[in-house]
């Protein structure tokens, strides 16, 4: 995962420390299902503790405390917007696979708003981690389970987690390399692991991921997205735009962009969105529901 997907930056949790809100709820250790307006799955799971509901009353004890013993992963979402509809039960089922490696606290921002404006929330979802009291990391929107699932191994290490090693070592040292950045490495590696099984579907999703990064580097994305605004027939302001809108944690919108242009195009422009396209896919994973929707939108734009 690139780190330009994350968001970094103080977060002042002190007036939560210490004395909760008079309207604060009773502190609910392990719900059985979310609270109300957030979709989710049962609040326990897998060995042990998994995903528990987080209120401004047991925001201390369910997050800052037991980030101090265990990696706390912290969702922030509301009912009604489809990407955190979505994005909830993917972090759900990794909880649950995770046998209490890790928590998932989740966070209803519009029963808990004081919460969302001290982790300065500005789109949902919003994930943050939290280990040993304090946010480590933070990424808005929704990204790819393949890239989900490297940032928790990620936030498990900071934790002092003992990481259990990958199937393929390779893909360890392909996912390694692109994290740090090195994309050159990073595209040595993944393409010797398709070279040596072409239906590699991790190692295909982490060279479409190289050559995502390489297509926004040294982009603005405000101006990029501005651009494909202004132009609506202009085919590389709207590739650009659907890469950032990828890397932003909005692929959904990105598909949707792209399938539009595939209708207003024809020949080689057609054939070159189209292509684009199917590259985006190829960075979420085949299991990603978003893509089973957009192709089926694409299927209909062509025929």
């Amino acid at each position: 995962m690139t780190s330009s997907i994350f968001t970094r930056g103080a977060v002042d949790l002190s007036a939560l420390r210490s004395t909760p809100p008079a309207t604060s709820r009773p502190a609910t250790p392990a719900q059985t299902g979310p609270p109300a307006g957030l979709p989710g799955g049962p609040a326990t799971g897998g060995g042990g503790l998994a995903v528990v509901d987080v209120t401004e009353a047991t925001l201390q004890s369910e997050v800052l405390e037991r980030s101090m013993a265990t990696p706390v992963v912290v969702f922030f979402g509301a009912a009604g917007y489809p990407e955190s509809d979505q994005f909830a039960p993917i972090l759900e089922r990794l909880a649950a696979e995770g046998g209490g490696a890790w928590v998932l606290a989740r966070i209803d921002v519009q029963e808990n708003p004081r919460i969302a404006q001290m982790f300065q929330i500005q789109a949902l979802p919003t994930v943050y981690a939290v280990v040993g009291g304090r946010p480590i990391d933070a990424f808005p929107g929704v990204v790819p389970e393949a890239q989900l699932r490297q940032w928790i191994q990620a936030v498990l290490k900071a934790g002092g987690a003992t990481v259990a090693e990958p199937e393929d070592p390779r893909l360890d040292e392909a996912d390694d390399a692109l994290m740090s950045g090195d994309l050159d490495a990073a595209e040595r590696a993944y393409r010797k692991i398709l070279a040596e099984s072409p239906a590699d579907a991790a190692a295909e999703a982490g060279l479409a991921q190289v050559g995502l990064a390489r297509r926004v580097a040294g982009a603005d994305p405000q101006a990029a997205l501005a651009a494909a605004a202004q132009a609506p027939d202009d085919v590389d302001a709207h590739l650009l735009a659907a890469d950032i809108e990828v890397l932003g944690g909005q692929a959904e919108q990105a598909y949707a962009r792209l399938v539009g242009l595939v209708r207003r195009t024809a020949g080689d422009d057609r054939e070159r969105v189209r292509q684009h396209l199917v590259s985006l896919f190829t960075v979420a994973g085949p299991d990603d529901p978003a893509v089973a929707s957009a192709r089926r939108a694409l299927a209909s734009a062509l025929f």
